[in-house]
């Protein structure tokens, strides 16, 4: 670990030894570390890079104040992974069927003009039964937020979106199958993101000339907008959990169709979020945690860091480090923009960098060629004082939005 002293800021100590970290990212973090109701210091996970207004791969505590844009758009985003009963050789020699039969069960991809590739055409009852659960605590907010009724909620629960969301079949380090999936709070967690992030600098006109970027607009607590924001971004959080639930349901069932016999699932699960801000206690003091790309890894718990999709992820348990503020890495972090990916690479450098997953292998991916991504290995070592891994897995399927 090593430690960034800040004129006029808090310091911040980084878990980086043997992986990059941007001029970009380190600039953000200086401007993040000088804020006035920082908590003691920031912890900077291995897998840091650019973000917007804060670090992807920070923690940032807070006292008395919250930034929206470090919670981000994609509230809630996180991980959820379960191992099976089953092993490798019950798998299909012929992948192509697996994946495809995932692809119909969820609903993925982005949105083409008025067609929504990533919503329900009519929404299942199970995720109608989970949205009655929500519904009442969204009403109370849509009350005070109307144009957030108009965005894609209810018709969202149980789909996984595009960019870096992905669902995989893996194996672990005795060939036992696990089903994993990454993805958030979709449409309606991007709205009241995105609203509040405005309400932030609309709240601070005055002021916000004087921050070090406008991203960094914040609601102090005792505010309206601060409480009514805590409401949203819980909710939001709520609904990302629940809807990583119903994808993982759902990935079981059709697996379940494909090999033709029943299996067990969750005899080892895990539900993390990675894009979210919670009351905890550290250092003697209640402080507020946004944790912008970090997974919490309190001594004991279980926790998911994701590599590329060519490369390995793995199942942790935390070490319950409080300089890190009980953090770990969210996955590998990006070395290079998706338009730079793009750029860089081509199509037959994603066939050779997958050739061992079932994927799609088109120009519509490379943004998500490995190459894109930190040395998963790197990143390991360098927050071997966060995290213990569990299990190591390697990816055989693979499903992008």
């Amino acid at each position: 670990m090593n430690i960034l002293e800040v004129a006029g800021g808090k310091p911040i100590k980084l878990w980086t030894d043997g992986v990059p970290v941007d001029e970009g990212a380190r600039e953000q973090l200086l401007n993040t570390a000088k804020m006035p109701f920082i908590f003691k210091h920031l912890a900077v996970m291995p897998d840091v890079h650019l973000g917007k207004g804060s670090t992807i791969g920070s923690v940032i505590p807070t006292l008395g104040a919250i930034i929206p844009a470090a919670v981000g758009v994609d509230i809630g985003c996180g991980m959820i992974a379960a191992r099976t009963s089953l092993t490798a050789s019950d798998l299909p020699d012929n992948l192509h069927g697996l994946r495809t039969a995932i692809e119909k069960a969820v609903p993925h991809g982005k949105t083409f003009g008025r067609r929504d590739q990533g919503a329900w055409d009519s929404v299942p009852a199970m995720a109608d039964h989970a949205w009655h659960d929500l519904a009442a605590r969204f009403k109370a907010i849509t009350d005070k937020y109307p144009k957030l009724e108009k965005t894609n909620n209810r018709q969202h629960l149980g789909t996984l979106g595009g960019g870096n969301h992905f669902i995989e079949v893996c194996l672990d380090e005795a060939n036992r199958v696990w089903f994993m999936l990454h993805s958030g709070s979709r449409g309606v967690g991007n709205a009241i993101g995105n609203l509040f992030i405005d309400l932030a600098q609309a709240d601070m006109r005055q002021h916000i000339a004087n921050l070090p970027d406008r991203n960094l607009a914040y609601f102090e607590e005792g505010s309206r907008h601060f409480a009514d924001y805590v409401e949203a971004v819980e909710w939001a959080q709520d609904f990302a959990r629940q809807n990583r639930a119903l994808m993982m349901h759902a990935v079981i069932a059709a697996t379940r169709k494909v090999l033709g016999r029943p299996f067990e699932a969750n005899l080892e699960a895990v539900n993390c979020h990675h894009n979210y801000v919670q009351r905890e206690h550290h250092f003697g003091h209640d402080v507020l945690v946004t944790r912008k790309g970090a997974v919490s890894a309190q001594k004991g718990e279980l926790g998911i860091i994701p590599g590329s999709m060519g490369a390995k992820s793995f199942i942790v348990r935390g070490l319950g480090n409080e300089e890190a503020f009980c953090s770990c890495s969210h996955g590998a972090g990006r070395v290079m923009s998706r338009t730079r990916a793009k750029q860089a690479f081509t199509v037959e450098d994603q066939r050779r960098a997958t050739a061992h997953v079932e994927c799609r292998k088109d120009k519509d991916v490379i943004d998500e060629i490995p190459m894109a991504y930190k040395d998963i290995d790197a990143v390991m070592q360098a927050q071997r004082e966060l995290v213990e891994v569990v299990h190591t897995l390697r990816q055989v399927v693979c499903v992008k939005g």
